[in-house]
C-alpha cells in the first residue's frame, strides 16, 4: 500500500493543472450580463442576445424577457448540467433549486436566474421547437 506524507500530497496537488483555490463566496456580487430578450423581431424567433462569454467560478445575474409572442421553453441540458444555481427569481418569489431544466414561459414574462458556471465548454439553451428559427443561445464558458 502506498503512503504520501500530506506535504508530498500537496506538492502534488499544486502541480495539477485543474487545481483551483476559491477565495471567498463565488455566490455573492454576481456579474451583471446583458439582458436576453426572446421574440425581438416580429415573428418572435430571434434573441437579444445570441451568446454570452462566461467564466467558471464567477457568479452572473441573467435576466430573460420573453415578449410574449410565442410560447418558449428554453430547454439545454448540458447549459443546466454545468451551472451551479444559485437561485431563479419569477413572479415575486425566488425559487432554490439545485437544477433547472426548462424555463417556459407562456406570456410576456421575466425572470432573473443566478449561477455560476462550473465547466468549460460551449453550452446552448434554446426554445423547445424553434431551434431551427433562431431561438438559440450559446454560453461560451472559459
Amino acid at each position: 500500500m502506498l503512503r504520501v506524507g500530506a506535504a508530498a500530497l500537496a506538492a502534488i496537488l499544486a502541480g495539477l493543472p485543474y487545481a483551483a483555490i476559491a477565495k471567498g463566496n463565488m455566490a455573492r456580487k454576481c456579474v451583471e450580463l446583458p439582458e436576453l430578450v426572446l421574440g425581438t423581431d416580429e415573428a418572435g424567433y430571434k434573441v437579444s442576445q445570441s451568446a454570452y462569454e462566461l467564466e467558471t467560478g464567477k457568479c452572473y445575474k441573467l435576466e430573460i424577457k420573453s415578449s410574449g409572442r410565442k410560447e418558449y421553453a428554453l430547454r439545454g441540458a448540458d447549459f443546466f448540467r454545468n451551472i451551479w444555481v444559485r437561485k431563479l427569481e419569477a413572479g415575486g418569489m425566488e425559487i432554490k433549486a439545485t437544477n433547472l431544466y426548462e424555463l417556459e414561459y407562456e406570456d410576456e414574462a421575466e425572470s432573473e436566474l443566478y449561477f455560476v458556471p462550473i465547466s468549460t465548454g460551449s453550452f446552448k439553451l434554446s426554445a423547445m421547437g424553434l431551434e431551427d428559427k433562431g431561438t438559440v443561445v450559446t454560453f461560451n464558458v472559459k
